[in-house]
């Protein structure tokens, strides 16, 4: 080992975070779903490869964004729900975190409103090359615009708050969502609190590390069939 480079094991509060993500997708309901099933089995294969592996560690620059400041709030509501481990894992982190917004060109009304931090992956502090996992923390009352991941399936799990996934029921700590690839959803949340979402991406590594962030396109509607 290079002298001077920290390794996983080196610093056992970003291993515990992992051990509760693991928990998370080796415990949590599939809710009889095969698809959601073998979602879960493929996050945690990955990332008992990673931690073995043991890892080394690359933290960038601490980093807030604006949405940041309910960061705080979305803690304390959290520690009093389901995944209060996990959630007090990430209050244990929490200094360390590099906020991001991720797109090159984000919408005004984003910007105070959302951001993401990696947590393992290619672009993580905790090197990993087949898969990533992070947090995801939105402002009350926030619309996050559909978008879709390329070779990319993508899991949510609510944390704190509730968000509800292209109008279609509401999510709330503990709960997971599943997001195949190429399939576009938006994201709201609830009108008083924050939303902190915890997310694993399972793909390639070509896709892991080159995945583009953009907002998906308005669709124009197909034209009227006028033939009698």
């Amino acid at each position: 080992m290079t002298e001077g480079v920290r390794r996983l094991a080196d610093v056992p509060d970003w291993g515990y975070l992992l051990a509760e993500f693991d928990t998370a997708y080796r415990y949590r309901s599939a809710g009889g779903s095969r698809l959601i099933r073998g979602h879960m089995k493929a996050v945690r294969e990955r990332l008992s490869r990673c931690v073995a592996a043991d890892p080394p560690l690359d933290f960038p620059p601490p980093e807030r964004k604006p949405v940041c400041a309910h960061l705080g709030r979305a803690l304390d509501n959290g520690e009093r729900d389901t995944m209060s481990g996990m959630v007090r894992a990430v209050d244990k982190v929490k200094d360390w975190l590099t906020w991001r917004h991720g797109y090159a060109s984000m919408p005004r009304h984003l910007e105070k409103r959302y951001a993401y931090a990696d947590i393992l992956g290619p672009h993580g502090p905790v090197y990993c090359k087949e898969l990533t996992l992070g947090l995801v923390l939105f402002a009350p009352r926030t619309t996050y615009p559909a978008h879709a991941h390329s070779g990319i399936t993508e899991s949510y799990i609510c944390l704190s708050g509730a968000t509800s996934e292209n109008d279609a029921g509401v999510y709330v700590p503990g709960a997971m969502i599943l997001n195949v690839p190429e399939h576009d959803h938006a994201i709201t949340t609830s009108d008083r609190e924050p939303a902190l979402l915890a997310y694993a991406w399972v793909g390639t590594p070509e896709d892991l590390a080159n995945q583009e962030m953009v907002f998906s396109r308005r669709r124009k509607p197909a034209p009227l069939d006028r033939n009698p």
